[in-house]
């Protein structure tokens, strides 16, 4: 090879690499413009996203919530992390699209087509997930937390009285003078580790709603099939609450929920897969590429 081959061959990966430094850039600019923005309005955000714990406190008998941070930094990088996970958010759209321009001149036009939905389905089921999380997820967890915390106080103070009452006086006197001894155990909430809460619940099920992206990308690739799924429904059970387990806060409710949310995308995914083979199937039926016997065995195997 000559050196002017070995120039000519070269050239492509130079401006492969000029493209690549392009699109990072305008990336992660976009990524620090949306950040900085973000930290303007951070406040709201934060007061928006402990609404949950608010109305928990609320409902509870307390009229006026409070949450405290205890560190001079603690609340100034409480914003910081707001403002980087909401950046991130704003921003990820033409994150995207920098990603795409990028790799779509490689794809030829069927690919393009195919890959297409899955990019817009992909943020879409992530605030599926995440609305799905702040509105509904995290109101229960607040609630069984704090409800928690309330009626083993309440009941800690009640049966001493109990105990303690003379024998056959009514119910309502052996309660009413509840002990006022030992320590009392409020709640006094942190700013950071309520927001660590909230934002692990939302990035979970957002995670947790790309299930059928996932699947049904591999499906296309013919990485998986529906029949195979569908055989696996058993340990995908198995799979998806430990996976619950770990993302969620340790409360039975945010599993189960989680659970109940993840499993019928999981169902949805076989369904998806399934239309894609028939899809499969009928086009090279129309070329004269399918052999019933060998073509049905791999798809039973994969």
């Amino acid at each position: 090879m000559s050196k002017d081959e070995i120039d000519d061959s070269s050239a492509p990966l130079i401006e492969h690499l000029a493209e690549l430094r392009n699109r990072l850039i305008w990336a992660v600019s976009s990524f620090v413009v949306a950040m900085v923005l973000c930290f303007i309005v951070a406040d709201p955000i934060l007061r928006f996203l402990l609404v949950p714990i608010e109305e928990a406190m609320r409902s509870l008998g307390n009229p006026n919530p409070v949450m405290q941070y205890t560190a001079p930094q603690e609340y100034f990088f409480v914003l910081v992390r707001i403002s980087m996970v909401a950046g991130l958010a704003v921003s990820f759209p033409i994150i995207a699209y920098q990603l795409w321009r990028f790799v779509a001149p490689g794809l030829y036009r069927s690919e393009k087509q195919a890959f297409l939905p899955f990019i817009i389905a992909s943020p879409v089921l992530f605030f599926l997930g995440a609305t799905f999380a702040h509105y509904i997820v995290t109101p229960l967890a607040m609630n069984f937390f704090l409800g928690f915390a309330d009626a083993a106080s309440i009941l800690n103070a009640l049966i001493p009285a109990l105990v303690d009452a003379p024998e056959g006086l009514p119910l309502a006197e052996a309660v009413a003078p509840v002990p006022s001894e030992g320590i009392e155990i409020v709640f006094q909430g942190k700013v950071n580790e309520t927001l660590d809460i909230s934002l692990k619940l939302i990035i979970a099920f957002g995670l947790c709603f790309q299930l059928p992206v996932l699947l049904t990308l591999m499906g296309k690739a013919g990485l998986v099939s529906s029949a195979g799924l569908a055989g696996m429904r058993k340990y995908a059970v198995v799979l998806i609450l430990m996976v619950a387990a770990l993302v969620t806060p340790p409360d039975i409710m945010s599993q189960l929920i989680l659970f109940g949310a993840v499993y019928p995308l999981y169902e949805v995914s076989i369904l998806l897969i399934r239309r894609i083979e028939k899809k499969r199937e009928a086009e090279l039926r129309a070329q004269g590429l399918w052999d019933d016997e060998t073509d049905a065995e791999e798809d039973q195997k994969v």
